[in-house]
């Protein structure tokens, strides 16, 4: 299973705006550092908890279809399967009929059921879904504590932006943030 993002979003849930003011910053000589250190802590934020905050799309790319004929999607909250591709012994790709598969959303993490076995794939790669996540187009739309999650990371970050030895560390991640996003990661049995 390899899971490829295609499409970045197309804006960051929090603004240089915000991360200025909780940083109580009134200059613009950072601006361009801040910007990159609010596109990385939400990275982090989304791997950490296994989200993608702003809407993006993404491939799952499987080389069959487990046993069960249920292929789980492990980035959430997943909001819409786009396409699925199935790839002959040949190569030639084949759209798989959307009336053939059930798509469980509400699920983490997410599921589609295939009713009907898909043809003989290839032996690597054989399956591609591409679909969308995120929890929507704008910040407005992420749970405010992933985004107090974000800022903590900036504020740590530009505080701690000089280089550090292994005898000083650890000073990557602040106190406190491991409990803000601990609700939102996925639970492991």
């Amino acid at each position: 299973m390899t899971l490829i993002r295609t499409v970045d979003p197309v804006a960051e849930p929090v603004t240089l705006a915000e991360a200025k003011a909780h940083l109580r910053i009134d200059h613009t000589d950072d601006d361009e550092l801040l910007a990159g250190l609010v596109r990385a802590a939400r990275q982090e934020v989304e791997r950490s908890t296994g989200m993608a905050l702003l809407l993006q799309s993404w491939r799952l790319v499987l080389d069959d279809l487990p046993e069960s004929g249920c292929a789980l999607v492990r980035i959430h909250p997943l909001r819409e399967v786009q396409s699925v591709t199935a790839f002959g012994s040949e190569g030639e790709g084949a759209v798989v009929d959307p009336a053939t598969y059930q798509v469980d959303a509400v699920s983490r993490p997410a599921r589609i059921h295939f009713n009907a076995s898909v043809a003989p794939l290839r032996a690597m790669n054989g399956l591609e879904i591409d679909f969308t996540a995120g929890f929507g187009e704008a910040g407005t739309d992420v749970p405010d504590p992933l985004k107090r999650a974000i800022l903590l990371l900036v504020a740590h970050w530009y505080e701690f932006r000089a280089g550090y030895g292994p005898a000083d560390q650890p000073v990557s991640y602040p106190a406190g943030f491991d409990r803000i996003v601990a609700g939102y990661r996925a639970g492991r049995l």
